[in-house]
């Protein structure tokens, strides 16, 4: 039998989480790429005829419409939901980096103020693209920048006036430019991965609860299966019967039609206990008592070992009766495997209810959580409780079981045992009425 933390990752690798969603769209490159023709094309225009700066016009102007005409293509190619596969993306952005160095290479290389725009392309590959292909792409910009900085073409000035940049300073806009994309980078990287993991993570939350969910249904789908096959089943004993009493008295089929006889009523015994999931029978077993919730909670978890504890604070004829959840049973269940795998010996697990609130507390004797754990629960893919390898995995089913109880209207809190006692404790608190079932007694 699978644990509940098999069953999450299961799920969870059963979505393709790298796949074209998480690749470049063709139309939004291309977009971009038209803003960058548009803004190419104005600036030399501006610096040519406004500014009335000597301008390499026509080795400008070719290397504006070599990208106009690659866009083009694309363009009238592909359709416009068209993603690129990573390799395909990296030459697009390849291409585009070195169109912006070589009209930068003519117009004054790292002295032209627009030089800082190399990072562009870095960034939209680091946002988007594998980190291979990412860091292929910043090795190639950086050597774009280096190579900025030896153009031996002059920055566009006024005529007569030659401005030459000291050394000195060439070097300060290669370090700032390289630093600049690295940063930008990396910083685009880590935002995109981080969101990436939330979506990931939400997605394989709404997974496992869907199963959850089919789970608890599969009782009305045994009533509904027993309801339709009760009509063919009466026909084959009808057959069955009209059989036997036609070839009853024959010894060559008498045993072959009294089986087929009794193996029919046994199927209708069969759907008959099938049928008494009824709709009543439904509703009652919708409704859930606390006490049942945590022995249907606690139960798979009674022979791995770890003695588990249970303490019940008020009066059980008042405890509140909800409906049942299958996003609190799992939630619940997460947790308190998680506590099961990390205890020594011993699990408390402490009910208590008021007209006001319901609370459920999980504790256990093992290592507890680490400082740094505790002020990062709550994110998907926190991996250890403690800097031990003997804490083991705190990983994504945490994350779903956190989501799971703050959708049913609970407040989770996170945190170690007080006193001389080790072990970590989780808190898991709800206001009465969002636990109570409405009419239940």
């Amino acid at each position: 039998m699978m644990t509940k933390k098999e069953q999450t990752m299961a799920g969870y690798q059963d979505i393709d989480f790298e796949g074209s969603g998480r690749r470049l769209r063709l139309e939004t490159l291309i977009r971009l790429r038209w803003l960058a023709v548009a803004g190419q094309s104005i600036t030399v225009i501006a610096v040519s005829l406004w500014l009335e700066f000597p301008l390499p016009l026509v080795p400008a102007a070719i290397l504006i419409a070599l990208l106009a005409a690659v866009n083009f293509f694309l363009t009238v190619r592909f359709p416009p939901a068209h993603r690129l596969t990573p390799p395909s993306a990296l030459l697009l952005l390849a291409f585009d980096l070195c169109q912006l160095m070589a009209l930068l290479f003519i117009t004054g290389g790292l002295a032209n103020p627009f030089a800082p725009l190399v990072c562009v392309p870095v960034i939209i590959s680091s946002s988007l693209q594998p980190v291979r292909f990412s860091v292929v792409l910043g090795l190639l910009a950086v050597a774009g920048i280096t190579a900025l900085a030896f153009t031996p073409f002059p920055l566009p000035w006024f005529v007569g006036t030659l401005l030459v940049v000291p050394p000195i300073l060439t070097a300060g806009f290669w370090f700032a430019i390289v630093c600049t994309t690295a940063f930008a980078a990396f910083y685009s990287y880590r935002v995109s991965q981080e969101a990436t993991e939330l979506s990931d993570a939400l997605a394989a939350t709404e997974l496992i609860l869907q199963r959850e969910k089919h789970l608890s249904q599969l009782d009305g789908l045994a009533a509904a299966a027993a309801h339709e096959l009760g009509t063919p089943l009466a026909t084959i004993s009808v057959v069955a019967r009209e059989m036997e009493r036609e070839l009853g008295s024959d010894e060559r089929f008498r045993e072959d039609v009294q089986l087929l006889r009794s193996q029919s009523e046994r199927c209708r015994d069969i759907l008959r206990r099938l049928t008494t999931l009824s709709t009543e029978d439904e509703a009652h077993m919708r409704v859930l008592p606390l006490s049942s919730l945590m022995e249907e909670v606690m139960a798979p978890h009674r022979e791995f070992g770890i003695a588990l504890k249970l303490i019940e604070n008020g009066d059980r004829a008042s405890e509140p009766v909800g409906t049942r959840n299958p996003g609190v049973l799992y939630g619940l269940g997460n947790l308190l495997e998680n506590a099961v795998d990390h205890a020594r010996a011993e699990v408390t697990v402490t009910v208590s209810h008021t007209p006001e609130r319901v609370t459920i507390v999980i504790e256990d004797d093992g290592e507890g959580y680490a400082t740094d754990i505790l002020q990062r629960i709550g994110d998907p893919y926190v991996t250890k409780r403690q800097k031990d390898e003997r804490a083991g995995g705190l990983g994504l089913g945490l994350f779903i079981a956190k989501t799971l109880l703050e959708r049913s209207g609970a407040k989770l809190t996170f945190g170690n045992r007080t006193g001389d006692q080790p072990g970590a404790r989780v808190s898991v608190d709800w206001p009465r009425a969002r636990m109570e079932a409405k009419g239940a007694k």
